[in-house]
């Protein structure tokens, strides 16, 4: 059964991506709700058509300016952490010096992305010493039972992300990252310790309800402190975790090779970061939309305040106001069969669908097999390569998300995906020198890899959050992610017996026409959402809006 590497972690120019209009100020912190929402609601003349930006757009008519709306502010342009002007929700020093502004924010970000190290961790840690498991547990030689102990941890995090979204709505996300280590810890705990199979199983599933909530809740949580300049570059430290998670595992996992009993030790390690998320957690800020919808407007101001650029925190709040006092009620799952909800949960779902089938899951398994015809025997070797490629595509994409914006990193990444996928086709199917076959596999299987991190791995766990309202935001992530988890285990159950079936090439084609189609899907269907608040996305793609203003 194949590990879900999948959720690990990619440019070239696309169509110009649909733009939100620039904001106005709101009024003084002194104005009435009414008279809030009302002028944050004529802010925003133009709604945005989600289903296809090339549709004509619906319009209105902006109001003449007065003392509740004065004049629009010039259009902020987003950048990366390198941004030289200020401006945009916690912007930078605006001055001629380097731009620090995001690090007010990147203590908190980076202790919440500790929840994805151990995701990578826990999907590296079986990748070398699964046989000295079924050794000692006795189950050596039954294939049915090692990968049931692999994807026990799958079925673990499907149900992880369908309870996520009544946690976080409770207790909020700084204190359900804390809840969700505890089973993260038990469950490696009882791992380590494991005397028989089902205590392995019982600890593996565990490690998965945690892992499905924090799959959810991280990239939740970061689109939700993050100030809006830097969100899309603090949104990818999230992927950038699952990489480095996969690289200790597979670095801590070589003393395997020599020996069997490491895998306990490898077990016992993954508790540390558990409680190095409870510790740090309660010296990192809440969400300040999740306080400003439980009422707690005062502990949001003091949030935004101390992450938020100080220009911006007048505005900033109207516009959390706004959002809050035009819908102050509580969401249910039956929200998402609404419009527009409906639209941000089935293009969610549809990211993760297509992500999953374009192949990921099978470059990964068959990678080590590629790595083996050109003389690197050693799994946990080519595993290491493949997680280093990885890793550098993250770290690209951090620096691109910002400048590029969301929508041109996707559609390249995929496009690269599908290049990578045709050249291994052509190398595998076409009667070339044994060298140059095994050449262009190996270039074929890094450049996927590396593609897949610069847009299909960060941008789908970033612009879902950020295309969702407030409301709906933690349901339209369970939902997304339940979705994921089952393509997973599904591509992860049939895509030997296909490659047995069909052949390697024949697979691999049908991955890069996923991947051709997965492109088009968003060249027509995603907005673009860098430089803008997610209140300002939220009442942009809302149909309710108009019927609002007062």
């Amino acid at each position: 059964m194949l590990t879900p590497l999948a959720a690990a972690l990619l440019v070239l120019p696309a169509s110009p991506a649909p733009r939100l209009p620039p904001p106005r100020p709101g009024p003084s912190r002194r104005a009435r709700p009414a008279v809030v929402r009302a002028a944050a609601l004529r802010a925003l003349p133009r709604r945005l058509e989600l289903w296809s930006p090339r549709l004509a757009a619906v319009e209105s008519n902006p109001p003449p300016p007065s003392s509740a709306s004065p004049a629009p502010d010039e259009e902020r342009a987003g950048s990366g952490l390198d941004a030289r002007a200020g401006g945009g929700d916690g912007g930078g020093d605006g001055g001629g010096g380097s731009d620090l502004g995001w690090l007010r924010a990147f203590p908190h970000v980076l202790t919440a992305s500790m929840a994805n190290f151990l995701f990578g961790y826990h999907i590296g840690v079986m990748n070398g010493p699964i046989e000295d498991i079924a050794t000692e547990l006795g189950f050596q030689g039954n294939p049915f039972l090692q990968g049931l102990v692999v994807s026990i941890f799958i079925v673990g995090a499907f149900f992880g992300s369908l309870g996520s979204s009544a946690l976080v709505d409770k207790f909020g996300c700084k204190r359900t990252l804390q809840i969700d280590s505890i089973p993260l810890i038990i469950g490696a705990l009882l791992s380590a310790q494991a005397d028989s199979l089902d205590d392995m199983l019982l600890g593996r599933f565990l490690v998965g309800i945690g892992i499905g909530v924090n799959t959810v809740l991280v990239p939740l949580y970061i689109s939700e402190v993050a100030p809006t300049k830097y969100r899309g570059t603090l949104g990818t430290l999230s992927q950038i975790g699952t990489c480095l998670g996969i690289i200790a595992a597979l670095s801590l996992g070589i003393p395997s090779e020599s020996d069997p009993h490491w895998w306990r030790t490898m077990l016992y390690a993954a508790c540390v970061p558990g409680v190095l998320i409870v510790a740090g957690m309660q010296f990192a800020v809440e969400s300040p939309r999740w306080l400003a919808k439980a009422g707690r407007f005062d502990d949001a101001r003091k949030v935004v305040e101390s992450l938020w650029e100080p220009s911006e925190v007048e505005k900033s709040m109207e516009e959390i106001k706004a959002v809050v006092v035009n819908d102050d009620s509580r969401g249910s799952w039956s929200d998402l069969l609404v419009e527009p909800h409906n639209r941000v949960a089935l293009i969610g779902g549809s990211l993760f669908f297509l992500q999953q089938f374009a192949g990921i899951n099978g470059v990964l398994y068959f990678s080590s097999l590629t790595f083996r015809d050109v003389g690197i025997t050693s799994g946990a070797l080519a595993s290491l390569y493949v997680g280093i490629t990885n890793f550098g595509g993250a770290l690209v994409a951090s620096n691109l998300m910002d400048k590029q914006g969301r929508k041109k990193l996707l559609i390249g990444s995929y496009l690269g995906m599908a290049f990578a996928m045709f050249l291994i086709v052509y190398g595998i199917s076409f009667p070339l020198d044994e060298g140059v076959a095994h050449s262009l596999s190996i270039a074929g299987t890094l450049l996927y890899i590396f593609t897949f991190a610069l847009g299909a791995g960060p941008v789908t766990g970033i612009i879902i959050p950020e295309l969702s309202s407030a409301r709906t935001r933690s349901k339209v992530m369970g939902f997304s992610f339940t979705v994921h988890w089952i393509c997973n285990f599904l591509v992860g159950l049939y895509f030997l017996e296909l490659v047995n079936k069909f052949g390697v090439g024949a697979v691999y084609a049908g991955f890069g026409g996923v991947s051709l189609l997965t492109a088009v899907f968003a060249y027509n269907f995603i907005a673009e959402t860098k430089g803008r608040s997610l209140e300002e996305i939220e009442m942009s793609l809302s149909t309710t809006t108009p019927g609002k203003q007062e």
